[in-house]
């Protein structure tokens, strides 16, 4: 048995405590393992998200408004710059030409990149229709803008140097387009029924024709 001593007193009988041993911790080689693998993977989502931010192309984007059916000029287009673009489907800048004289199947907003989805080739006159002009004064145009692919309805007015029965017809049409030759007049392109498109010469010939809008594009 060892004796210890205890502030200059006599020596006390005590047991002395065994050294404390301190065990090595042990690496578990799956830890390590998984440890290397997370470094890893952070260090390739560094460099993608670096490589994503440095890739910069060159697409085109809406420059002004473009209504529905309105065919596409190259002054409606812009060139711009932009990085990443992961999940998006831009048209690139390179083909400008290919894009331009298609018609916009949706209206295109200014500032938005432009998508081949928003275009389409189909013609706006459809099987079996033909096209006229029917030049109106401004206050018979049924609406301030008319835009392509709106739907109208045509009606015969009564015939003022006739004393019969005053019926009318009505002809259902498409807009196709309309130009403005004066600040008095407006031009409105219709695609009707190829049936349909004598009665209508002959009314619009007679000042016999009232437009009215039933549907937008």
């Amino acid at each position: 048995m060892s004796l210890a001593t205890r502030n200059d007193t006599g020596p006390v009988d005590a047991p002395i405590a065994p050294p404390r041993m301190v065990r090595q911790r042990r690496v578990r080689p799956g830890l390590l393992g998984l440890a290397v693998l997370l470094i890893a993977l952070g260090g390739l989502g560094s460099a993608f998200a670096v490589t994503s931010v440095r890739a910069t192309g060159s697409y085109l984007a809406v420059a002004r408004t473009v209504e529905v059916g309105r065919t596409l000029g190259a002054d409606d287009l812009a060139v711009v710059q932009v990085a990443g673009g992961q999940g998006l489907r831009p048209v690139p800048a390179s083909q400008l030409d290919d894009v331009v004289g298609k018609r916009a199947a949706v209206s295109l907003t200014p500032g938005t990149l432009l998508t081949l989805a928003q275009l389409t080739d189909d013609p706006l006159l459809g099987p079996g229709q033909q096209q006229l002009a029917l030049d109106l004064d401004a206050g018979q145009v049924p609406a301030k803008d008319l835009h392509p692919g709106d739907r109208v309805l045509l009606v015969s007015t009564p015939d003022r140097n006739s004393d019969g029965p005053s019926g009318s017809t009505r002809f259902t049409g498409t807009v196709i387009d309309t130009a403005t030759p004066s600040s008095s007049s407006v031009v409105v392109y219709v695609a009707l029924t190829a049936r349909d498109v004598p009665a209508v010469v002959a009314l619009a010939a007679q000042d016999r024709i009232a437009v009215v809008l039933t549907g937008t594009a």
